[in-house]
């Protein structure tokens, strides 16, 4: 199994190697739920080329999607930093593709020990809430076509692909906004050439297009990743 998660990629060679013997590659189907609300969290999930949607469930049933969880994240951060389980939030998957798996007591036991790993994760931590705080401020005040973007541009980001696998009534569910805003606007960046659309797959035509006319809660965002982690 090689480095293929930009978080994995980025701890110590020697720790790496030790976690590697704990881990397992593993394919995720689309809607599968890696952790319910309230769970306790014992298994850590580094996507490959999968997303993982960290999402909100209203009583009355409405879903919205706070984060986005790919190849420069991982899932479960609460069992390494001091709490076991998820409140109100589940993961699920986005995008089907695969992720390694690991225990989480394996990377918890490293947290506590190593500096270096501690100060990784607690950048990327940082960058998570970075995160989740400019989509709520994003989701609040820009507009569907702007949110729109920036969630293609995001998913794109981390699988590193311009097909996705995204229908337009996922894109709805996530943005917590009507499948017929989707639908328009979709036509209308398709009418533009930036993407086009058919059943279930959404294929990018022009990123910088798309960047052009995105909020600037994705580049905002994405400078932060980069300057917390890094640039790979």
């Amino acid at each position: 199994m090689g480095k293929s998660n930009r978080l994995l990629d980025a701890l110590p060679g020697d720790v790496f190697a030790r976690l590697q013997r704990q881990c397992e590659t593993l394919a995720l189907p689309r809607g599968h739920v890696l952790h319910k609300a309230g769970e306790v969290i014992r298994d850590l999930y580094f996507p490959i080329d999968c997303t993982i949607s960290i999402i909100v469930t209203m009583r009355t049933g409405k879903t919205a999607e706070t984060g986005v969880i790919g190849n420069r994240e991982v899932a479960g951060i609460n069992a390494f930093m001091g709490g076991r389980e998820t409140t109100q939030t589940e993961y699920e998957i986005q995008i089907p593709g695969t992720a390694i798996r690991m225990r989480a007591a394996e990377l918890k036991r490293e947290f506590d020990q190593n500096m270096a790993v501690r100060s990784l994760l607690l950048k990327y931590t940082q960058a998570m809430l970075a995160q989740i705080s400019q989509n709520t401020a994003c989701n609040r005040l820009h507009s569907a076509e702007q949110r729109y973007v920036r969630w293609l541009l995001e998913v794109r980001d981390r699988i590193q692909s311009d097909a996705l696998q995204l229908s337009q009534e996922l894109a709805g569910d996530m943005l917590g906004v009507r499948r017929a805003s989707v639908n328009r606007v979709s036509r209308s960046l398709e009418t533009r050439e930036l993407i086009t659309h058919r059943r279930g797959l959404t294929d990018i035509l022009d990123s910088a297009g798309l960047e052009a006319i995105s909020c600037e809660c994705y580049s905002v965002v994405k400078k932060e990743y980069d300057r917390l982690l890094g640039v790979h």
